[in-house]
């Protein structure tokens, strides 16, 4: 006779109603009806944070050590989470003046960090911080759940004509 143990908790919230489970093998997260939407991760090392907040790797590792931005400090390298530094963009730029722009081209695509989404029934508001860019576009709200777009995740916008496509990278 063969003695079965009890799940962990881990295990039991990971099958819970409501609560999607998780393919870590595929990076994919699988819902009660089976749509399967990316799981995108939320966190960043310091090169990558800094990249989407146009300042220099020392610049988030100066912010990290005057605990200006929280970051975990682990075996391996330190990571920086999606959230934090989503409140960390919001601070940091100011929206450009009318008619200003950067003397770079961005060739209609922007890559930044999601620092809100308003969902409602149908629709969902994201709002894209692209370096001193604020960018808001409306979605469909099936169209937010499976880009699994959260505040934290990194996003591109692409810009064609007045249409504004937001994707994960």
């Amino acid at each position: 006779m063969a003695i079965i143990a009890a799940p962990q908790r881990a295990e039991m919230a990971m099958f819970a109603p409501g609560v999607p489970r998780m393919r870590a093998d595929r990076g994919l997260g699988v819902r009660r009806c089976g749509t399967k939407v990316p799981v995108v991760p939320t966190s960043y090392r310091i090169a990558e944070a800094a990249a989407l907040l146009g300042v220099s790797d020392d610049t988030v590792r100066r912010w990290i050590d005057s605990d200006r931005l929280p970051a975990v400090r682990e075996a391996g390298p330190t990571t920086v989470d999606g959230a934090d530094l989503a409140r960390v963009a919001t601070e940091l730029h100011a929206a450009p003046q009318p008619g200003a722009t950067r003397s770079s081209s961005a060739r209609n695509r922007l890559t930044g960090i999601v620092t809100r989404v308003v969902r409602d029934t149908v629709m969902a508001q994201v709002e894209l911080q692209a370096g001193p860019f604020r960018l808001v576009s409306l979605m469909s709200r099936e169209a937010a759940d499976e880009l699994g777009l959260e505040p934290g995740v990194r996003a591109v916008a692409t810009v064609k004509a007045t249409q504004v496509s937001v994707d994960v990278p």
